[in-house]
């Protein structure tokens, strides 16, 4: 038996992340901290964890996938796992265990044997705590390691935006478990962590020994180190842009506009990479207006904001008029925009403007126009857009720093819009039966992929399991005289057992039980013989059936290979 390998649907869809395509450190770069990581990851001592901390922007992910591809060509990368807000999985803790397990498995075949006994004495160990996964797919089956061959005295975990993790209990979880390591005698296992300097990180770093881990602050590297650095991804980058636009004079940018934007970036490694993304479709002219104010001074992240207004400003044109009764490229701009940046999962154009109820064109149009701060992929319409770096969502979601209040994304409103859009979305295409299957004793896994894929479109699955959490967002309570209450009401009367059907079919009844329950916490009653008593005794009656609902089909299979 080579390995273990957990089932897909307990691993987190793209949290490795270790594409060839996705930048790392110039050579020329980073090269004193680059050190330190490493020798840190060669030095025999308690310290099992290294926490690169930096402010939003300074590099620390570019960082992270470098030593990553480091370690990994001298087999000593374990595992890695890089958080992301907004992408599924990636935003939570609930399969973090379980893909450094799978992922461990393959980089030290001696572990599977461990983790094959873990799986198969507890087949449900997905659903068990993150303690109990750690205990049991981990260190349990590196504690049981008789001989390690001496290339792989230690193996690394590369641990990227821990403070992307939704829940900040989880936070203070994982580092207290990852600071167990430094008790094993087999082998050392070490983890290598980012974040932003917040404050559940801290206070998780408060929770454990000082010996168990070293910190390094990236914000704290003198200016002109950092400047150097900068200046060096500048030229680069220019370079590439040149080569591209062979009409470009061989001068340009001239240096006093190199050294402008080196004091614009202000340490800030995003700042000078969405110069760069903005730039080259149109060099010149964009440059001149990147340097075209007399803002040179104020803080790094003053400077980032002015920025993302410059490209907001050059993107969505708010001038003109429009036809009666059209949506105004404002309003189309924070409808989708504001969509992509709450999303729970990145969604496909196509997707985003099925679930919006929106012409694929205006989603296109709209997203295209913001491509220095979107990923979006043009010529391939089954990947995601993504957001290039999370301090583009910080920006809009806060009033203080997009202080043009016509762009700023209100967070709540945003949440409701979206529970309306899946309700709708679900309320057109739910039906008995959706896959034609028949049989209704048909299991989950018996189901072909295809016949799921077509009847179930991935915006439909992403509404059957999102549509509660966008509610509870939003922050409003179900009640009579709420138009979401009886959007709702109305939406459960007609399609609940065809949304449970739906939730069996792609996998999620065990979330569709939490979701049920989340309902029932919403709902408030003032009159007991209003409709509200009556939706809310229906709610409970059903979170208590669920509840009791077996959770077999599709929840506890793990292939071995």
């Amino acid at each position: 038996m080579r390995c273990v390998v957990i089932a897909e649907a307990h691993c987190a869809d793209g949290a490795a992340r270790r594409s060839d395509h996705e930048p790392t450190c110039l050579k020329e770069t980073r090269v004193d901290l680059l050190k330190d990581i490493m020798h840190w990851s060669d030095t025999p001592n308690d310290a099992c964890i290294f926490w690169l901390n930096g402010m939003a922007g300074t590099g620390k992910s570019t960082i992270a996938r470098t030593v990553a591809r480091e370690w990994a060509k001298k087999e000593r990368l374990g595992a890695s796992f890089f958080f992301s807000r907004g992408q599924g999985d990636r935003a939570h803790a609930s399969k973090f265990f379980t893909t450094l397990a799978y992922q461990l498995a393959y980089a030290q075949p001696s572990l599977t044997a461990g983790i094959h006994k873990a799986v198969c004495d507890r087949p449900d160990i997905p659903r068990q705590s993150l303690r109990e996964q750690w205990k049991h797919l981990i260190l349990e089956p590196l504690s049981q390691l008789s001989s390690v061959p001496s290339q792989l005295q230690s193996l690394i975990l590369v641990i990227d935006a821990l403070d992307e993790c939704d829940d900040e209990n989880d936070i203070g979880l994982i580092l207290q478990l990852l600071s167990e390591a430094k008790n094993l005698s087999s082998m050392r296992l070490l983890a290598f962590v980012t974040s932003r300097p917040e404050t559940p990180i801290r206070y998780g770093f408060v929770d454990i020994p000082k010996a168990a881990y070293q910190h390094f602050i990236l914000h704290e590297i003198p200016n002109p180190i950092v400047d150097l650095d900068i200046s060096v991804f500048l030229q680069h980058e220019f370079d590439r842009i040149r080569k591209r636009r062979r009409r470009l004079p061989s001068g340009w940018p001239d240096e006093q506009s190199v050294q402008r934007l080196i004091r614009k970036a202000g340490g800030l490694f995003i700042y000078a990479a969405k110069v760069c993304r903005f730039t080259e479709s149109s060099p010149q002219d964009r440059l001149s207006l990147v340097l075209d104010d007399s803002k040179e001074k104020g803080s790094s992240m003053e400077q980032l904001d002015l920025m993302y207004m410059k490209l907001l400003r050059y993107a969505v044109r708010v001038e003109g008029r429009v036809p009666p009764g059209e949506e105004s490229p404002l309003e189309r701009f924070r409808r989708i925009v504001g969509s992509i940046v709450i999303l729970f999962e990145a969604l496909t154009v196509s997707a985003l403007a099925s679930l919006l109820e929106t012409q694929l064109d205006k989603v296109d149009q709209t997203v295209e126009s913001l491509s220095s701060v979107l990923n979006y992929p043009e010529s391939a319409e089954d990947i995601p857009i993504r957001l290039l770096h999370p301090s583009f969502r910080d920006f809009l979601l806060d009033n203080r720093r997009c202080d043009d209040l016509q762009f700023c994304v209100d967070r709540e409103n945003a949440h409701g819009d979206l529970a309306v859009s899946c309700l709708q979305l679900l309320s057109r295409h739910l039906k008995q039966d959706i896959c034609s299957l028949k049989l209704p004793g048909s299991l989950t896994s018996e189901v072909d992929p295809y016949t799921v894929q077509r009847c179930l479109p991935y915006e439909i699955r992403y509404a059957c399991q999102y549509w509660v959490d966008h509610l509870q967002r939003s922050n409003v309570k179900l009640c009579d005289g709420e138009p979401l209450h009886d959007r709702v009401h109305a939406f459960l009367n007609e399609h609940f057992l065809h949304w449970l059907e739906a939730l069996s079919i792609i996998g999620n009844m065990p979330d569709g039980v939490l979701m049920v329950k989340a309902l029932d916490s919403m709902i408030t009653v003032s009159n007991p013989k209003d409709l509200s008593f009556f939706f809310l005794l229906g709610i409970r009656r059903l979170a208590t059936a669920c509840s009791k609902i077996p959770q077999t089909a599709g929840f506890s299979e793990w292939n071995l290979l």
